[in-house]
């Protein structure tokens, strides 16, 4: 199986918002990638600009920042043309890797947009390396930029920044000191396509902890009344598990709750509800162990939201 190391340039509406075309919020204008060996050794590089067809005129962000003009890009070929070479470069084995969640998103985007078949497959599981990186040498949760990772390491910067090409080249040599034995199995799930039955959904076990993502509902009253969605079952032994704390919402689209193995110990639930692309919502629920501090701090934080909301009831009917 190869890597593919993918990385975007892409334009948007030079009047923000304002002119921005539905469906297309970025129009992809390079695309560079290098597919490395399973040793994490180069052995192909794809290069090339893409001739915009909707956002005409370069914003002022992304001439600044890609530094080129609007004269180099009409004399590319459109995105149609360059993506069919793209996947044909690619192969069959492969798995994609970029530094974030974006590209893959805007990728599908522009695929749907100018109505070219999407061959990648269904569910999407890809290397976001910038986690990978924060789990390998930081808390897991923080992200770094591309270029502070490079520091990191210590790589030589050798070539520029912020061109598709370069950029890959640079997540090579990041993956190529990366232990990726110890962090292989922490695939990423893109939610651009999501499971539209009960048996699509996605349950993935990882050695931390386990995810699943929900296929999409109505609105998160439907999620929420979805006994599937919020069990709390042991990904250590399979066991359902009695709720220490029921589901709490806690800030955003986000709910808690506590959960107890008598085999394995403490569990903690987090249910993430997010808006499908094409309307409705869904969910991403992940259960991992934690320590008695940690469930020591779950039950002040939900004690601390409750005295808020009373709080904030209180000056409603009083105000």
């Amino acid at each position: 199986m190869d890597y593919i190391v993918l990385d975007l340039e892409w334009n948007q509406s030079p009047r923000g918002k304002a002119g921005e075309r539905f469906g297309l919020p970025f129009e992809i204008i390079e695309i560079g990638a290098v597919k490395l060996d399973e040793n994490r050794a180069v052995c192909s590089r794809f290069q090339e600009m893409i001739r915009p067809a909707v956002y005409r005129q370069l914003h002022y962000k992304t001439r600044e920042i890609l530094q080129m003009d609007m004269e180099e890009l009409r004399a590319a070929r459109s995105f149609k043309e360059v993506i069919q070479d793209f996947f044909a470069w690619c192969g069959e084995d492969y798995v994609m890797c970029t530094w974030g969640s974006m590209d893959l998103t805007e990728l599908q985007r522009n695929l749907n947009y100018f109505r070219v078949k999407n061959p990648m497959k269904k569910p999407l599981l890809y290397y976001d390396i910038q986690k990978l990186f924060s789990i390998l040498y930081e808390d897991g949760k923080s992200r770094r930029s591309l270029k502070d990772a490079v520091v990191y390491l210590e790589i030589e910067q050798d070539i520029p920044f912020h061109r598709a090409l370069d950029d890959t080249l640079y997540t090579a040599k990041i993956m190529k000191k990366m232990d990726m034995d110890a962090v292989g199995q922490y695939l990423s799930v893109d939610y651009f396509r999501l499971p539209q039955k009960r048996e699509e959904e996605l349950h993935i076990v990882f050695d931390r902890y386990a995810k699943d993502v929900s296929r999409v509902f109505a609105d998160r009253e439907h999620i929420m009344e979805d006994k599937e969605m919020t069990a709390t079952k042991c990904y250590l032994c399979g066991r359902s598990l009695r709720k220490k704390i029921r589901w709490f919402p806690a800030g955003g689209k986000n709910y808690l709750c506590l959960a107890y193995c008598p085999e394995h110990g403490y569990m903690k639930g987090k249910l993430r509800l997010k808006k499908a692309e094409r309307g409705g919502v869904f969910a991403v629920k992940t259960l991992k162990l934690i320590s008695e501090t940690e469930v020591e701090e779950l039950r002040l934080k939900r004690k601390e939201l409750e005295r808020k909301r009373r709080t904030k009831a209180r000056q409603k009917a009083s105000g």
